[in-house]
């Protein structure tokens, strides 16, 4: 993950250019990092992803730009810009980047998992 940028603490966000894409790679940046979860925006360019994997807490996926295939516990979903999707804590997922994709990942941990 990105180191957060303290610089957008109290600025007006245009999610849309809040990051950009990078040819070969997956970009990052954390927006907001506490012991409590994080907020992070990436950019993917189309045919990046993620391999499954999962995560010991629960996450939510916000697609602000382009088209995605997310595969939740075997289950594929393609979200467009403005679609969301809840992926529960130790639940298997991947992402696929079906166009350059820009998302916002909100990770919540509980008090017993920080």
């Amino acid at each position: 993950m990105g180191k957060v940028d303290e610089r957008v603490y109290g600025q007006v966000l245009d999610l849309g250019e809040a990051i950009v894409y990078q040819e070969g790679s997956i970009v990052s940046q954390t927006l907001i990092g506490k012991p409590e979860g994080t907020v992070t925006a990436f950019a993917f360019v189309e045919g990046e992803g993620l391999s499954e994997h999962t995560a010991p807490f629960d996450a939510f996926v916000y697609v602000t730009e382009g088209e995605v295939d997310v595969s939740l516990a075997g289950q594929v979903h393609r979200l467009n810009a403005g679609q969301a999707i809840v992926m529960p804590a130790d639940v298997p997922h991947a992402l696929s980047a079906v166009t350059a994709f820009k998302m916002l990942l909100v990770m919540i941990k509980s008090a017993g998992e920080a």
